[in-house]
């Protein structure tokens, strides 16, 4: 099955419909000019009410693993997804991302701009040098340099299918950016995704979940499961 993750929670209430709703994941946004920006001690109180088996993500911009590491643990997650502190030919996750040593326990995603992968000019090449088990997957959005994520613009499926197919030889894929109810079995069929990951796509405004689009659309990458399948 596709892994799902709901991010962006600011409270318990959203927290919640997710896990109902079926998604294997919750996100927390760390990074300071998102609209969706959460505190430690917030981020802890609405994970300590969550199912043990449902993954509690922290999102980082700008940030070393070591720095991300840090405030995970404060707030109880299971799992780390940054966004490097610049993107550069030859990405090896050890030098790249300012920690001597990513976390050995955490489980690690890391997020690049599919422009990164697919286009000439700004191609790296990807190579990571994590602890055994604490890399999960790789996350593509449509993001750029100015705003790493939340951008709520899909790429281009069609154009970006060669690279994903390439980078799934070896690694997750998991897929961001743009995702609704409505788009995203398409965006499954093309891509053929380890995972999806939503935000904006299911809200009701910037930080507030809209409950009927965050159940439409676990059901529709369900459904899209089913029929690849």
């Amino acid at each position: 099955m596709t892994w799902v993750k709901i991010c962006g929670m600011t409270n318990l209430e959203d927290a919640l419909t997710a896990v109902e709703a079926g998604a294997d994941a919750v996100g927390f946004v760390f990074y300071e000019k998102s609209p969706r920006k959460i505190s430690v001690e917030v981020a802890r109180e609405i994970g300590e009410k969550l199912p043990e088996d449902v993954e509690k993500v922290g999102v980082f911009a700008g940030e070393s693993v070591a720095r991300a590491d840090e405030i995970g643990s404060r707030a109880g997650l299971d799992a780390l997804q940054v966004y490097p502190l610049s993107y550069s030919k030859g990405y090896g996750a050890r030098e790249n991302l300012g920690a001597a040593s990513p976390p050995r326990l955490r489980r690690l995603y890391l997020a690049f701009p599919i422009a990164s992968f697919v286009s000439e000019e700004h191609a790296v090449t990807f190579d990571v040098k994590c602890s055994e088990g604490t890399f999960m997957a790789l996350l593509l959005d449509s993001g750029r340099s100015q705003q790493p994520g939340g951008t709520g613009v899909a790429f281009d499926w069609n154009e970006a299918a060669p690279a994903i197919a390439s980078l799934s030889r070896t690694q997750r894929i998991v897929i961001a950016g743009g995702l609704t109810p409505l788009n995203v079995p398409e965006a499954i069929d093309i891509l053929q995704p380890w995972g999806v990951d939503v935000a904006s796509g299911v809200e009701a405004r910037p930080g507030k979940k809209d409950p009927k689009k965050v159940r439409a659309f676990v059901k529709a990458v369900r459904e899209a499961d089913r029929k690849t399948g």
